[in-house]
């Protein structure tokens, strides 16, 4: 199995000299399968310079796992280069939202509004399909199964676990490790404690034994006190989680778009050192735009 960074930044593209070593587009990733089958996870700004690297190989059949719908997940799908040539066909898969009760169909429809983008769906030539996923429930795309888990982001978030000839990965999309609202001897502590262990629970059971874990750490230790409830991990959080999980590999992505790359390594290098207690054994990691992994 293949995996190659094509978008690491988190919440907006910030290309510039200070990001050129780790890269300055939002979230993209693309995954092939022994049998060469694609499947990308997110549609950030990455997605544009993936998709001109696939016109070399059409027709093309790709499978996008959208994790959610805020922009620096989905900004990309109208400039999927292959959306306007016929004989291709995207599949976009993602949740259901609880609140306007649409499905994974709106990412595009909303963006392709006159308002925002001038080529309406209608009139691209490639066939685009939409799948609709429950959290648990496996599909199958080609040799992979990819089993959806509902993480925690201020939207539904769905992080994914791609398994193939056995190989796994598993990716976050945005997630911020539950938490307890209730302040320790308030009265509803205690019942939502619970609900909060058993959400761990599930999620650590959903990433176990994954060979490559791919996961949100925007922010250090130290600025999460600020940021708590924004819906995003720190290096910390995503260390403890693939330690927890026995994850082989652990890929640290969704940069904050104001860290250069300098402080974007000393800020990794730090928390290495804070957690060094928990990382024998594990191979941790910053995504890279344009790097690729195989295994």
């Amino acid at each position: 199995m293949k995996v190659r960074f094509w978008g690491v930044r988190g919440s907006i593209a910030s290309p510039g000299p200070h990001t050129v070593r780790f890269g300055g587009n939002t979230t993209c990733i693309e995954i092939r399968t022994d049998d060469n089958e694609l499947i990308i996870l997110d549609a950030g700004t990455g997605i544009f310079p993936l998709s001109q690297t696939l016109l070399a190989e059409m027709p093309v059949t790709a499978h996008v796992l959208i994790t959610h719908s805020h922009w620096d997940h989905i900004q990309g799908l109208p400039f999927f280069v292959p959306n306007f040539i016929a004989g291709n066909t995207l599949r976009i898969f993602g949740g259901v939202d609880p609140v306007s009760g649409k499905g994974i169909e709106q990412v595009m429809s909303v963006q392709l509004q006159y308002s925002y983008f001038p080529v309406r769906e209608e009139e691209m030539k490639a066939r685009i399909d939409y799948v609709n996923l429950m959290p648990g429930q496996p599909v199958r795309i080609g040799s992979a199964t990819v089993t959806p888990c509902l993480l925690n982001h201020p939207v539904v978030n769905l992080g994914y676990r791609i398994d193939c000839h056995g190989k796994s990965v598993f990716f976050t999309g945005d997630h911020e490790p539950p938490y307890n609202i209730y302040e320790p001897g308030d009265e509803g502590y205690a019942d939502y404690q619970a609900l909060v262990d058993a959400k761990q629970q599930a999620i650590l059971d959903a990433v176990r034994g994954v060979d490559v874990y791919i996961a949100d750490s925007a922010y250090t230790d130290a600025e999460y006190a600020s940021k708590k409830g924004w819906g995003h991990g720190t290096f910390g959080s995503s260390i403890a989680g693939a330690h927890a999980a026995g994850a082989k590999v652990l890929f640290c992505t969704h940069h904050e778009p104001t860290r250069g790359d300098d402080a974007l390594q000393a800020a990794f290098a730090q928390a290495l050192a804070d957690h060094s207690a928990i990382t024998c054994g594990l191979d941790v990691r910053l995504a890279r735009e344009g790097e690729t992994y195989e295994f």
